[in-house]
């Protein structure tokens, strides 16, 4: 027995292998059957109208088809294997799942039509015959399924010849039949008593087959060759085929008798027994291409482990690896759809499957085009990603017009599918474009959030937490996730210090550990072992070079020294100091194992997070971190509660309701508690319930201290789990989307367009004065005027002082203009 991922090359070229299977299905019972009562209520224009949609939809899935088909070595499965390894497993095991329940659906379709054709041929009137003549085909179709591709390659080219021979009948017959008169007549309907949406939702189906070569990729010599050139022929072919037909339908029988005469094709052929050949070759060839599609699509579902439940349908037999197995599950489906009978109430859901299919290829597509991940080289370069992503869109639209409650089925039972798969827990077995696509995005947005405006309102926690002790790192992990509440993001540092090839495994062993532990925790952090010859001169570097354009850090997490050693103390102080001297809020905190659990042991409900207010950055800061803690499942129902100092003598009153003012502006929902000048004994003792205590705390020469300089290193210890927060920026709780940044350069484009209107005022008005001055000058020479000198140095005095106000205002403008460039970095 053989696995479908034995490296087996296929035998079947393009005609055989995908042209056939692809034109056998297009050109089935709506041509023969019902393209005559669609002239018939649409007229001929409205018809080509209906056909022109319909290709233009499979024109663009093809040229789609063709960018992956060129891209990536298409290997068995068809549609299923090239979406999952375009846009993940998800979507792909979704349409892998649907598709092989429609294509196997499929076969009792064709097979019923089958089973009538023979019947009305026959003229047999039992009720039963169609059912068990469909029967009868399943079976046979089934030993050639069975045999393998070859074999039924070889019927289906038979089958191509009844159905040249039916075209040939009809074309003898028909263009020597033409009439102009006709023609002119039909190609507007006249009386019709259906719409344009219900013709189009019956001719559609037709063109819902030329995707049937590529379930056969595995089975090709050359799928990169075959896939594109076989569908592009047979899209080709098949529309000059329905064009001609419909022209000539419109050209030999009035719209009234197409509308109601269902066998148009074969009164108008040259021999009738043809077209019943036709129809017969149709419905067979039809079932035999979904027979050889379904099972190949379930095999390489299976052979990627994507349901346990299916592996054994991996298993292959002979050197094609012919899936057997699932050839008999097809059959299973395929006789029990046609014992049920009803196919009309199906039928329209399966459609619907293979235009999710198209829709998905196309989005396919798009989504690699739109990662422009350098390894999307495909050789066929005719293709568009927008348009891609419009036939993605026309695909859902074409659903939605044919049957909304079919489409809207078709769709959830996908997305539920999908869903699934994104729940289970399995190893990659193979990589998809989706990671190109998201770096794409991300470069974008970078790019995006680099020309926009920075400040207090768009403030996002972005935290790089530095630990070497896993024991207290998970510790410090979750904290970081709580305190950028859904909204920043983390990363973890842990220094390798040392040099030379024994600290370079290191490094590589403490990286593998860090991501293994972030796995086990399953938090969104990202971690990094780095390797430096000493840490202290390593910390600031990391810290500066972290990130890329604005993503960068701005808070820097620590845990509390749990050594009190003068070393160890100053050391770390040292490596605060350091921190914050860069501009970056530093965070330090301190919960060892007993707190942490003690912390954890209280209800939800109960929690409560006590903030020492100092009315400062660091203040403010630490009131937005118990805010992000609570937008956080394990904090929600936690409350918030503003410790205030209060010099004795003054209104406690009014301290209060001064914060609590501050808070409902801020929109925290904080309680707000007023101590009067309370030393450390009294704030241990208010927040020794807490659950959590956060301190706004600034730097000293030898201490880290909080509220009225108390000192935190023996502090800590008496309380429950707590954290120290450091500003090293401006937090205002309160900013409006017009900033402080933005209102300055508001401000300096109001001063600069003032001064420049001011400037060219003055220049008019000293341009006036000259004028009148050298106007003077004339009329004082002249005794025709009673200008004296003193009528002169007036006016030579005005344009002096109008003058020295122009200079004085270009100064200003020239200041303005300064201003503005440096604001807006120009």
């Amino acid at each position: 027995m053989a696995t479908q991922s034995t490296e087996q090359r296929g035998t079947l070229g393009t005609f055989a292998g995908v042209f056939t299977p692809s034109i056998l299905t297009i050109l089935g019972i709506i041509l023969f059957l019902r393209l005559g009562f669609v002239v018939g209520n649409a007229g001929l224009i409205n018809t080509l109208v209906i056909i022109g949609v319909a290709t233009a939809v499979s024109v663009i899935t093809s040229l789609s088809l063709a960018a992956i088909a060129t891209n990536l070595e298409v290997r068995a499965g068809g549609d299923y294997y090239m979406i999952s390894r375009t846009l993940g497993v998800d979507f792909g095991g979704a349409i892998g799942v649907v598709l092989f329940l429609a294509q196997s659906v499929s076969i009792a379709f064709y097979a019923v039509g089958f089973g009538e054709a023979v019947t009305d041929a026959a003229s047999i009137d039992a009720a039963w015959a169609p059912q068990a003549i469909a029967a009868v085909a399943v079976v046979f179709l089934f030993g050639l399924a069975w045999l393998g591709a070859d074999a039924a390659s070889r019927f289906q080219t038979g089958v191509m010849v009844l159905l040249v021979l039916a075209l040939a009948s009809f074309y003898i017959g028909a263009i020597p039949g033409a009439e102009s008169g006709l023609l002119a007549d039909g190609l507007s309907p006249t009386d019709s008593r259906i719409g344009f949406w219900a013709v189009f939702a019956i001719f559609f189906p037709a063109v819902t087959g030329f995707t049937q070569g590529v379930s056969m990729s595995g089975d090709l010599k050359d799928s990169g060759r075959s896939l594109p050139l076989g569908t592009f022929a047979a899209v080709g072919v098949s529309t000059v085929v329905y064009v001609t037909v419909a022209v000539l339908f419109a050209a030999n029988l009035d719209l009234a008798t197409l509308a109601d005469d269902t066998g148009a094709m074969g009164t108008v052929a040259a021999w009738s027994p043809f077209i019943v050949a036709g129809v017969v070759a149709a419905t067979l060839s039809s079932a035999m291409a979904s027979f050889l599609g379904a099972p190949r699509i379930l095999q390489s579902m299976a052979s990627d482990r994507i349901f346990p439940i299916l592996n054994s349908f991996a298993k292959g037999h002979g050197p094609s690896a012919n899936p057997r197995r699932a050839v008999l599950l097809s059959l299973l489906i395929a006789l029990v759809t046609v014992a049920l009978g009803e196919l009309n109430v199906i039928a329209p859901v399966v459609s619907m499957f293979f235009l999710i299919s198209y829709a998905l290829l196309n989005y396919a597509t798009y989504f690699e085009a739109r990662g422009a991940d350098p390894s999307f080289r495909p050789r066929f370069r005719y293709f568009n990603k927008w348009a891609s992503l419009a036939g993605a869109i026309g695909c859902v639209g074409v659903m939605l017009a044919i049957n909304p409650i079919a489409g809207g089925v078709a769709i959830l039972a996908m997305l539920a599918i999908r869903a699934y798969l994104q729940r289970t827990d399995r190893p990659d077995r193979f990589t998809d474009a989706s990671r190109s696509f998201y770096f794409q995005r991300v470069r974008e947005s970078i790019r995006a959030i680099r020309g926009g405006s920075s400040g207090s309102r768009n403030w996002r926690p972005q935290v790089l937490a530095f630990s070497a002790e896993p024991r207290r790192r998970a510790r410090l992990l979750r904290f970081a996730s709580w305190m950028e509440g859904g909204s920043g993001l983390t990363a973890v540092v842990q220094i390798v210090v040392g040099h030379g090839a024994v600290k370079r495994r290191e490094r590589q062993e403490q990286n593998d550990a860090l991501q293994q532990e972030i796995v086990d925790l399953d938090l969104d952090v990202y971690g990094r072992a780095i390797l430096a010859h000493d840490a202290m001169e390593a910390l600031p570097v990391i810290v500066q070079s972290f990130g890329m354009g604005p993503i960068r850090a701005n808070t820097v997490l620590f845990g509390w020294p749990e050594s009190d050693a003068p070393g160890h103390v100053e050391s770390y102080l040292e490596a605060v100091r350091e921190i914050h001297r860069l501009g970056l809020n530093v965070v330090n905190m301190h919960s060892h194992a007993e707190k942490w659990d003690a912390m954890h042991a209280i209800p939800r409900g109960e929690r409560r997070i006590d903030i020492w207010w100092s009315d400062d950055d660091a203040s403010r800061m630490a009131l937005l971190a118990a805010y992000l803690f609570t937008r956080t499942a394990e904090w929600s129902d936690a409350k918030v509660r503003l410790l205030a100092s209060v010099p004795a003598g003054e209104l406690v009153a009014a301290t209060r309701r001064t914060l609590e003012e501050m808070a409902f502006e801020a929109r925290i929902p904080a309680e707000v508690q007023c101590l009067v000048e309370p030393d450390a004994d009294d704030l241990a003792a208010e927040s020794a319930d807490a659950t959590f205590v956060f301190i706004p705390a600034h730097l000293r020469r030898t201490a880290i201290v909080g509220m009225r300089d108390i000192e935190l290193a023996g502090l800590l210890g008496r309380l429950p789990s707590s954290a120290a927060f450091l500003a090293g920026e401006e937090f205002d709780l309160m900013s409006s989307p017009e900033s402080a940044e933005q209102q300055a350069l508001l401000a300096a484009e109001e001063r600069f367009d003032s001064a420049g209107q001011r400037v060219s005022r003055l220049e008019e008005q000293l341009s006036r004065l000259k004028a009148a001055l050298e106007e003077a000058k004339a009329r004082s020479s002249s005794p025709l005027y009673e200008v004296t000198k003193d009528d002169v140095a007036a006016a030579e005095l005005r344009v002096t002082n109008v003058t020295r106000r122009l200079a004085s205002a270009q100064a200003n403008l020239d200041a303005a203009r300064r201003e503005l460039a440096r604001l807006t970095g120009s």
